[in-house]
């Protein structure tokens, strides 16, 4: 019925997620042609259970891992099913992310689903390490407090952010367990603030952006429907001392996000963004003040891709329900527009594109996939 995410593994191979959506969706993956965007073969329908955008990702070991409602699934190249396996709850599974090892760690959703009774919310968050071998759980950790963003991981350090802190859990591969970090629990939320997004880890930082409230709202847009009424800010949380940081976007209340920000180190430029008010704003970072580079009226919702030897980071613009998502190269220190292409999506992307193979990249929306190239 949709597309989640799209991602490349060997030259010349696209992988997209697929799904239907409710409380008994099944998933699939197709893989594309890299510049007609073909089908040239499709998995059969994995089980899947409670809908909300999962993740899909190409091992090292040569599979592909997705992990989509309550079930994780490892499929060969050719997209044969090599193993599968229900989660413990009845509850969406949000994606995952691989670590050093190849151990895959997932958790459980902890937002409202639409449609849902907000009540139904979990309060805790269960984190899963998962063998790529036979999907087996080697590990779990639960916080006390639950979790809407995707993990992220650095090394043997896996990020989560709660609805209320930031936490960290560390994986021991050798004696494959996980252990959480007492000592690294940071409250980052502030009244009137929505819970923080999907962080991005660099060498001393964890960035994210907070408001995610109201995502689930989504009806094929996000533009005004934040409920937060402090405005819409970067969070920025050093690794080692905890110290937190806030870069406002924007100074109008009612912001919304439902990903990451964008970060070039090297640049040392971040960008940072207002769904629902259709701002975007960049700063210069690093041990000096940060500085404002750049603010723009973007109407940017997806995962935003950054062209770090091109200087150039890539942001959606969607204006209005009935008119086609643009795909804008900026240039990340000044702002400027380089250049813009309609996608054909009739609806705001709120997910998961990539870089392509060779001056491309490939944006999904969950009604359109998009191939643009450039010199």
């Amino acid at each position: 019925m949709v597309g989640t995410m799209v991602i490349l593994r060997e030259p010349g191979e696209v992988y997209l997620l697929c799904h239907t959506g409710g409380d008994t969706a099944v998933s699939w993956v197709e893989q594309i042609h890299p510049e007609t965007l073909e089908v040239i073969r499709r998995s059969e329908d994995l089980p899947a259970g409670p809908t909300w955008p999962g993740g899909l990702a190409a091992h090292v070991n040569g599979s592909l891992y997705v992990v989509f409602g309550r079930y994780v699934h490892k499929l060969s190249a050719g997209l044969e099913v090599q193993a599968s396996r229900e989660l413990p709850r009845n509850v969406p599974y949000n994606s995952f992310v691989l670590l050093g090892d190849g151990t895959l760690v997932t958790k459980n959703f902890g937002g409202v689903l639409p449609g849902h009774d907000p009540d139904e919310r979990p309060n805790d968050t269960e984190l899963l390490f998962l063998s790529p071998e036979d999907l087996s759980i080697l590990a779990t950790v639960v916080l006390p407090e639950a979790s809407i963003a995707r993990l992220s991981a650095t090394d043997d350090d896996v990020y989560i952010v709660g609805v209320d802190n930031l936490w960290r859990v560390h994986w021991d591969a050798a004696h494959q367990h996980a252990e959480r970090d007492d000592n690294f629990v940071i409250p980052y939320r502030r009244e009137g603030e929505g819970y923080g997004w999907d962080p991005v880890v660099t060498s001393r930082d964890i960035w994210f952006l907070n408001n995610g409230e109201g995502s689930e709202k989504f009806n094929g847009a996000l533009r005004d429907l934040g409920v937060a009424t402090v405005p819409e800010c970067l969070v920025r949380i050093n690794s080692e001392s905890g110290e937190v940081r806030r870069y406002d976007v924007t100074s109008s209340t009612g912001g919304l996000v439902a990903n990451p920000p964008a970060i070039d180190t090297k640049r040392n430029i971040a960008v940072g963004y207002d769904s629902a008010n259709a701002v975007v704003t960049g700063w210069s970072f690093g041990d000096e003040k940060p500085l404002v580079l750049w603010t723009r009226s973007l109407g940017h919702g997806s995962h935003p891709l950054v062209l770090a030897e091109q200087g150039i980071v890539v942001l959606g613009d969607f204006q209005e329900l009935g008119r086609n998502e643009d795909l804008v190269f900026l240039d990340v220190t000044t702002g400027d527009e380089v250049v813009r292409v309609t996608t054909g999506s009739p609806i705001q992307s709120v997910l998961f594109g990539t870089l392509g193979f060779n001056n491309d990249v490939y944006i999904c929306s969950f009604l359109a996939i998009t191939r643009v190239a450039f010199s």
